[in-house]
């Protein structure tokens, strides 16, 4: 198999707010604890980046920014994708230049595109592109999950390097791995279903909860990649809980509320988003006091 684009934990990184408008230094702040905790690759402009309300100047903004500071030390991924294929050739163009070192394309929502429709959408931005290129598949968002057989021919495209895999069945990872070869890699796009992947070959997990506990979900990753799969899963089990707090409402309201609980002032979410209701604030509080 080809080194993959990463192994182990890249995580979804949050957008801090200060009132209307990204906080830079909080970021920073965000990154350089990541990087201090060993995550190598963090994901910018994400679903829990906040990707739909953030403004195309800002996600590039942003990209210049935290690709500055990390340098060689730590990837970053640039959320890009929309439903129109346009506007996401358009954006990821830009991201390249502002320095992006790979790209995450979310499928288009809404359109529901046919398999011949979502092949064309990310060979067009294959073409305009020279970063790897990882799908996205999250089929609770978008309303499609995309084919097996959609994966196959995209696998043949030398810049497309795998696809982030939010779908609930486990084993699509079998099967994508099957239809596309070992040089074609697959991330679990669930927290709860990090090991399971990994365990039937999947390189690693593009986390939620590593915003919150970078290390020990380096460590169960770190522990299933060896093998060591009876580690791993005590791993998982232990963070289970929080991947069930970070569930209590739509990502990312909780895992910004949790950034708080533990002196990461990281803002609320923009609407149409909103804070987190009473009862689940008090339970995200609870939950880090004790």
């Amino acid at each position: 198999m080809n080194h993959p684009l990463f192994s182990g934990v890249c995580t979804a990184l949050v957008t801090p707010f200060l009132g209307e408008r990204i906080n830079y230094p909080m970021a920073q702040q965000l990154l350089k604890r990541q990087m201090a905790a060993g995550i190598s690759a963090v994901v910018l402009a994400g679903t829990t980046g906040e990707s739909p309300t953030l403004s195309d100047s800002e996600k590039l903004e942003l990209i210049r920014r935290c690709k500055e500071y990390a340098g060689e030390d730590c990837l970053i991924i640039a959320g890009t994708g929309s439903n129109s294929t346009a506007h996401t050739v358009e954006l990821s163009i830009a991201a390249q230049e502002a320095g992006a070192d790979a790209l995450l394309i979310v499928s288009p929502y809404y359109n529901k595109a046919t398999p011949d429709g979502l092949f064309a959408h990310y060979l067009s931005v294959a073409h305009r592109v020279e970063l790897p290129i990882i799908l996205y598949n999250v089929p609770s968002r978008t309303g499609l999950d995309m084919p097996v057989s959609v994966y196959q021919r995209l696998s043949r495209i030398p810049n497309i390097v795998g696809v982030k895999e939010a779908s609930a069945d486990i084993t699509k990872v079998t099967k994508i791995r099957r239809a596309c070869g070992e040089d074609f890699s697959v991330w679990a796009g669930n927290d709860e279903l990090a090991v399971a992947a990994m365990a039937l070959g999947g390189q690693g997990v593009i986390s939620v909860a590593s915003n919150i506990l970078p290390e020990e979900m380096q460590a169960m990753a770190s522990a299933a990649l060896d093998g060591d799969l009876d580690t791993a899963a005590a791993l998982q089990c232990q963070l289970q809980p929080l991947n069930q707090l970070l569930a209590c409402e739509v990502n990312p309201i909780p895992v910004k509320a949790a950034l708080q609980a533990i002196g990461y002032d990281c803002g609320i979410c923009r609407l149409p988003l909103t804070a987190p209701t009473v009862e689940h604030l008090q339970m995200i509080q609870e939950f880090f006091q004790g």
